[in-house]
């Protein structure tokens, strides 16, 4: 096969996945059933489209063909007199038969249909159900188009690990015969915090890798973002999904700016703004003003891209407004108390009023449990004690966190700032 026309179908079907998947399932109303459908009809895209030339809408392709495995499976089913309940869905299906000119089968489809399968595939991959390390890996396999290969090298973990997870998952949401559908009213905003979440821990994961010889993965974090863009359209009514869009928006902006030319992290305070995206900074501002005019009461992730905002409005770090990030800091810790959130505002109460009111905060969080492996604790401690000229402290400080950091990169970062502080 051309490379060319390989990677014409990688292309196709990344964009394309997450549809058919998403249109098949409801047809079939089981997600596993689904992905095997849809990746029935990549193997055919691989088989075909070598030989008789790519079609002119590949999208369109891979759904009529995905479409029309549905209607076998279905008609199949109906042979075998399962169950009454799916002779309805196949003659549902009927109904709604594909034209054999695979070219316009996607035009013939509705445009709100297919968001509102998405939205479906969404929350179901999504559910509370799952515990949050097979979310993570169903969504990025069902919505993200990603290998299960891919996953387990973003994660840092072996590849049959992920593929575990995700057979188990699609088993577990069988056995608990999740629905496929999006919830509504007062559910719909129970489950919608499962998917932020899911959306959020994967962004994180790319923004700063808990492990491994890499300070990032953009590829990663690029994905999580693309997922919250495509959850903001598809329920635009809905404040926290502008909000975390907003978060990642402007997060995202800064990711080339945060290591230089060997990989190596740059610390916000030393970056080159000039090098800051200022087109996400826009999107990421915008997406905000849409969260704060659907609700007056910010959520977690608009009180957090509230804090984006404010340092990519500085036009330096010394400009920064930290009292301003100190007070939404204290607002986002009465929404979304947590021990991290609180070493947060340490940073910024220790930026605004002095470092030493940012360390009596720290060191009233120095037992907590939650904390007692988190690098970035005595990390920030020993910034609030330099600052104070406490060396040998802080210098014994940055040392615990760089034997706590997992990722070889911020162990570095974190030997070197202990280093500078070694008596000559």
């Amino acid at each position: 096969m051309h490379s060319s026309t390989h990677d014409a179908i990688a292309a196709a079907w990344r964009i394309e996945s997450a549809k058919v998947v998403a249109t098949v399932a409801r047809m079939v109303r089981d997600v596993a059933v689904a992905e095997e459908l849809a990746q029935e009809a990549l193997v055919a895209a691989l088989e075909r489209w070598p030989r008789d030339g790519l079609p002119d809408k590949p999208g369109a392709w891979l759904m009529a063909t995905a479409k029309n495995r549905a209607l076998d499976h279905l008609r199949h089913q109906q042979m075998q007199a399962r169950k009454h309940e799916e002779l309805g869905r196949d003659l549902e299906a009927q109904e709604a038969l594909i034209v054999p000119d695979f070219t316009d089968a996607l035009d013939a489809a509705r445009q709100d249909e297919i968001g509102d399968d998405l939205l479906r595939l969404m929350f179901t991959a999504c559910h509370p159900v799952l515990p949050t390390e097979a979310r993570v890996a169903l969504t990025l396999k069902l919505l993200g188009g990603l290998t299960t290969h891919e996953i387990a090298r973003a994660f840092l973990v072996p590849e049959p690990t992920v593929a575990q997870r995700i057979v188990r998952a699609k088993q577990k949401l069988r056995e608990a015969r999740v629905p496929f559908e999006a919830p509504r009213g007062e559910e719909l905003q129970a489950r919608l915090a499962s998917v932020l979440e899911v959306v959020y821990l994967v962004f994180n994961e790319g923004y700063t890798a808990t492990a491994g010889g890499d300070w990032m993965r953009p590829a990663l974090a690029e994905e999580a973002l693309r997922l919250a863009r495509m959850l903001a359209e598809l329920a635009p009514d809905a404040a926290e999904t502008h909000g975390l869009a907003a978060l990642l928006e402007l997060q995202a902006s800064r990711l080339h700016a945060r290591t230089d030319a060997e990989g190596r992290p740059i610390l916000l305070a030393e970056q080159d703004r000039s090098r800051w995206d200022r087109l996400l900074i826009r999107r990421g501002l915008a997406a905000l003003a849409r969260a704060d005019a659907l609700s007056p009461q910010r959520g977690p992730y608009a009180l957090q891209a509230a804090i984006a905002a404010c340092h990519a409005q500085a036009p330096s770090a010394e400009a920064t407004d930290w009292p301003a990030i100190a007070a939404l800091y204290g607002q986002l810790a009465q929404v979304m108390p947590s021990p991290v959130v609180e070493l947060n505002r340490a940073v910024a109460v220790g930026m605004a009023f002095g470092a030493a009111e940012g360390l009596a905060i720290v060191e009233r969080l120095l037992d907590d449990k939650a904390l007692r492996n988190y690098q970035w604790l005595p990390s920030i401690q020993g910034d609030l004690l330099a600052r104070l000229g406490r060396k040998d402290e802080a210098r014994a400080a940055f040392e615990r966190a760089a034997a706590l950091a997992g990722n070889a990169r911020e162990k570095a970062l974190l030997l070197e700032r202990a280093q500078r502080l070694a008596p000559h």
